[in-house]
């Protein structure tokens, strides 16, 4: 199986292949056009990236846009230890807490599913508020480049970076768009690219950039 992104990094535009040949599109905020979600200062992209620091995780349970709700709560298990910048760590097993956002705009006209991440919550039950974007979406079991199917939990390595502030995927295999902006209040946008509605099984691979959500 083959995914492919375009990647475009601030001022330069490369390509980079992660374990199956796939890519990631990048772009800077000049090339950002604004939509619902944005936070309405996004002067300074760049600054909110540096804060960020690469994660893995798991999805616990299967999220269905045929049955989310606006506002229900799911969580992602973290697969491996992670280290905030100015903040605390967040070992491996770490749940982090996602709700599903409402969309105004889309008037279901596709099926889509908003996600937005917002806290961290630690064994022994102690609360990180978060800032997160979804940098990647995989199947919980992938195929290698000889088409060969690999056991499940054989995670994409994330290869996300501080300059790479947008990313569209497209996974023919699973048949989902993922769309995301670090200047963006939502993690992350998925939308179908088959006929049916969007759909991520449970132990489905989430990449994210990750950082402590500062207080105002």
């Amino acid at each position: 199986m083959k995914r492919e992104f375009a990647t475009t990094l601030a001022g330069a535009a490369i390509a980079f292949t992660l374990l199956s040949p796939q890519f990631a599109q990048a772009r800077t905020v000049d090339d950002m056009k604004a939509s619902p979600g944005d936070i309405p200062s996004a002067s300074e992209p760049q600054e909110r990236a540096q804060l960020m620091v690469p994660a893995q995780a798991a999805l616990n349970q299967t999220l269905d846009a045929r049955d989310a709700k606006p506002g229900q709560q799911f969580r992602v298990t973290l697969s491996k230890t992670v280290r905030l910048k100015d903040g605390p760590e967040l070992p491996r097993g770490t749940q982090l807490i996602g709700t599903v956002v409402a969309d105004p705009t889309n008037a279901n006209a596709t099926s889509r599913m908003d996600l937005r991440f917002t806290q961290a919550e630690l064994k022994g039950g102690k609360i990180v508020a978060i800032k997160a974007t979804i940098v990647g979406v995989y199947s919980p079991a992938n195929e290698d480049s000889d088409g060969n199917r690999v056991a499940a939990g054989t995670q994409e390595p994330n290869t996300w970076n501080s300059q790479i502030l947008q990313v569209d995927q497209t996974d023919p295999y699973s048949g989902v768009q993922l769309h995301s902006k670090i200047t963006s209040e939502n993690s992350g946008t998925l939308i179908a690219t088959k006929k049916g509605a969007v759909k991520l099984p449970a132990g489905s691979e989430i990449a994210l950039a990750i950082s402590v959500e500062k207080s105002s």
